[in-house]
């Protein structure tokens, strides 16, 4: 095996983004990075969102290189015949020097508007102030959660209406400023977006170390570390019951963890569940109910689904 890195660019028809995403991933056993830029960096002006979209991945130099790159595009040729107006080119292949491997995704991430009241930007890029909205700084790092994954703004959107008490969010919560839970809070982005929204004390755990550290730095960033503890701590050895719960995992997790995350609910409080693609709905919705929970609202952005109840008692 040789040392180094190469980057393997395709681009795709937008709504195909995230199944080309979770086989690249699989294959190269790295992250990947998704060109999205929404927002003009200079202006602050929204771009119209794009037909297709790059999807690039990251592959160790090894002898299994040339096989990789021909299963993916095999995998793309298949992906896209459903698509015959989309004209699929072959995959851009370039290195990347040992140095530039940890931060070479950075270019790829650009500032990005959610909800109505947020912004966010990387730690990295400078952005014109804008008067209308609260600007978060994320460097993800190697963790989960630039913001612009579609179930990191929808439960980001969901908690911005929560906070905002708009129907079907209308009846106050049990306490306020509303305490939260953030279960699998990755590069800690919702914990920092309901702190800036006006939550009140914030508990964030992660079972990735890695992910603790990268999502600690982020609160320093964004000067939000007073009334915000995340650590690796369990779920089942977490104390007491919060008004709001978010949980943006797998609906795999979200159905196994449904009682001991319900059981984190205030009577009164609120759970919003994102990470859920759309087919399985139902299922997530089957196991929160068997725990005595209220359906609030289910919200869609591509194939992801946000779906948030409430505990009545």
């Amino acid at each position: 095996m040789t040392d180094g890195w190469v980057e393997v660019a395709f681009q795709v028809p937008a709504e195909l983004v995230d199944q080309l995403s979770e086989q690249l991933f699989e294959l190269s056993g790295n992250g990947v990075c998704i060109d999205n830029q929404t927002l003009d960096t200079f202006s602050l002006d929204t771009i119209a969102e794009p037909t297709s979209i790059t999807v690039r991945a990251y592959f160790s130099q090894n002898q299994e290189l040339d096989q990789k790159i021909e299963q993916a595009s095999r995998f793309v040729t298949n992906l896209c015949s459903g698509h015959p107006d989309f004209i699929q080119t072959p995959p851009l292949v370039k290195p990347v020097h040992q140095e530039d491997w940890a931060t070479s995704w950075k270019q790829h991430f650009h500032p990005s508007p959610i909800g109505r009241r947020l912004i966010l930007k990387p730690s990295w890029e400078e952005l014109e102030r804008d008067k209308d909205r609260i600007v978060i700084e994320i460097d993800p790092g190697m963790a989960f959660g630039t913001g612009t994954h579609a179930t990191t703004r929808l439960c980001i959107e969901a908690v911005e209406n929560i906070l905002e008490c708009r129907p079907p969010f209308d009846t106050p919560l049990p306490i306020t400023p509303p305490t939260v839970l953030d279960v699998g809070t990755g590069s800690g982005v919702l914990s920092i977006a309901a702190r800036k929204l006006g939550a009140g004390l914030i508990v964030a755990i992660d079972i990735d170390p890695e992910a603790v550290q990268v999502a600690q730095d982020n609160l320093h960033i964004n000067a939000v570390i007073n009334e915000l503890e995340i650590s690796t701590t369990p779920l089942n050895q977490v104390k007491g019951e919060f008004a709001i719960v978010l949980a943006n995992i797998l609906a795999e997790d979200l159905i196994k963890m449904a009682p001991e995350l319900s059981s984190h609910i205030m009577p009164g409080g609120l759970i919003v569940l994102s990470g859920i693609l759309n087919e399985r709905e139902d299922g997530v919705l089957t196991a929160y109910v068997k725990c005595g929970l209220s359906h609030l609202e289910t919200k869609r952005q591509e194939e992801w689904s946000c779906i948030v109840f409430r505990r009545n008692h």
